[in-house]
């Protein structure tokens, strides 16, 4: 039985596996890749790799800490956790099986896709899945957003303060009656096509047009990037039966990482810390390993 086993290669995984090594802890990271969502990065025509921050250097630190460290990580999928006497049971698919007296769960969450023609092959390439993060490149640009809820609504806010033009694409009413919906529809800058749906992305090396349609109406609508906020889905699915979630699957936590079940933490966008972003999931990361720790310290 290992001391701690870690689910998720991604920021907060990484940061909370080289933190339980330095603690000589047995630890155990169990991961499909490592990395996770900074895999993918952003590529603009009009943009340089060096002028942009990211936390892609920072997790490329980690990464190249446990690369070489065989004993430490298992590439797999884990399916269910599940408590034992003195710990947990970590199913993975194919049927193998781990045992740990902690574990933290960094698993993450993925953003909604549309499914239509032409989204996987301009993904991360004009397709954007997060304002909150690349905003700042849109400076007096015209940008789109597609969305209805409170994530769509949000990144068209944040985008209305630095682009010259943001078309915000809204299947239903959604959330438009709310107070951010409300400061949306009154923006200078920000044209709402409520009703209409995505058909299609088109371009060319980028995204550079989307096909929607609206009661048999057809347009094309052209921006130098296009956001889809449809909302995350965390992939809390292993331990669905086991702690509490909210209302949108997200893992509960408290200021330490705790979960609703002794010695199972969790960190990163899987739980329900504000922002999506890879610099905070490193710091969750980072409490979460410290957590883990002060908790096998405390057991005979």
């Amino acid at each position: 039985m290992h001391d701690l086993i870690i689910v998720g290669g991604g920021p907060a995984g990484l940061t909370a596996t080289v933190y339980a090594i330095r603690k000589r802890l047995d630890v155990l990271l169990i991961t499909r890749d490592l990395g996770g969502k900074t895999n993918f990065r952003l590529q603009l025509p009009f943009v340089e790799k060096h002028l942009v921050i990211t936390g892609e250097e920072v997790v490329n630190r980690f990464v190249n800490e446990i690369e070489y460290l065989d004993f430490a990580r298992e590439f797999a999928r884990v399916e269910r956790l599940e408590e034992i006497d003195g710990g947990f049971r970590i199913h993975l698919t194919g049927g193998g099986q781990r045992e740990a007296r902690a574990v933290i769960v960094a698993t993450g969450a993925r953003g909604r896709l549309m499914d239509v023609p032409g989204e996987r092959e301009f993904m991360m390439r004009g397709l954007c899945y997060s304002a909150v993060s690349y905003a700042p490149l849109f400076i007096e640009r015209d940008t789109c957003v597609i969305g209805d809820e409170l994530l769509a609504l949000r990144a068209t806010a944040e985008l209305s303060r630095i682009a010259s033009k943001v078309t915000l694409i809204a299947p239903s009413h959604g959330q438009l009656d709310t107070p951010m919906g409300r400061k949306v529809l009154s923006a200078p800058n920000v044209e709402v096509l409520e009703g209409y749906r995505v058909e299609a992305v088109k371009g060319d090396q980028y995204a550079r047009k989307l096909v929607v349609h609206k009661d048999g109406e057809q347009r094309e609508i052209e921006a130098d990037a296009f956001f889809v906020e449809l909302d995350l889905e965390p992939r809390s699915y292993p331990v669905a039966d086991l702690v509490e979630l909210d209302e949108k699957g997200h893992i509960k936590v408290d200021a330490r990482n705790r979960t609703t079940v002794q010695g199972l933490f969790a960190a990163g966008d899987v739980t329900d810390v504000f922002a999506e972003q890879v610099l905070i999931a490193v710091g969750e990361g980072a409490k979460a390993a410290l957590a883990a720790y002060e908790y096998l310290l405390s057991l005979e």
